[in-house]
């Protein structure tokens, strides 16, 4: 297997894996209130969101930035609450799909943050100078893009299955998603190690 697939598929399994259901659990806060006509939008979103992980990586690789693991592991479920919080608050409201701009720099941030979550693993599996390790970085960002797609594609025909067939109104599916998002991930911040320290 060439290098390219190595590290595309290293990226695909970040999100796909089930170990990282977190990653699925952003991506459904992030699409629930979106559907099919939205493509473009949500396209943008799932960049701004990739961008975010890649530029938290490549900080990393280059020792421009070092964070604590602990606080790291922490503001991963607490960013996926705050986006899954945000859909509660702005089911039914114009301002929730008119105000891209918005979004897309939360979405960034919260990229920046998932990818520093990821920084560790990332650096002690690739070896030599960081100039060594941009074209693994930018292969491995190609297959997060390519899951985050496949993710929201399957959100999306989910949301169109309940609201179509199950006859969920669209305000009660955004609830619904967005109230188990937030159970999934509340454990999840109670039990970070930081905590403990």
């Amino acid at each position: 297997m060439s290098d390219f697939w190595i590290y595309f598929n290293i990226g695909l399994k970040h999100v796909l894996s089930i170990s990282a259901y977190d990653h699925v659990l952003f991506l459904l806060a992030l699409t629930v209130s979106y559907e099919f006509k939205d493509w473009k939008r949500l396209l943008i979103l799932v960049s701004t969101f990739t961008l975010g992980h890649t530029l938290a990586l490549f900080l990393s690789v280059f020792n421009i930035i070092r964070v604590n693991e602990n606080l790291v592991e922490f503001l991963i479920p607490i960013t996926i609450f705050i986006a899954a919080l945000y859909n509660i608050i702005a089911t039914g409201k114009a301002f929730k799909k008119n105000n891209i701009t918005f979004i897309a720099f939360i979405t960034l941030f919260f990229g920046i943050i998932h990818g520093l979550g990821f920084s560790n693993y990332f650096n002690s599996i690739l070896s030599g100078k960081p100039s060594d390790k941009l074209a693994p970085l930018l292969e491995f960002a190609l297959g997060i893009e390519v899951a985050q797609v496949a993710v929201v594609i399957s959100a999306l025909i989910l949301a169109y299955i309940a609201q179509t067939l199950l006859k969920f109104s669209k305000r009660d599916w955004i609830l619904i998603v967005s109230a188990f998002i937030m159970g999934v991930v509340i454990p999840m911040i109670f039990e970070n190690e930081i905590w403990k320290n």
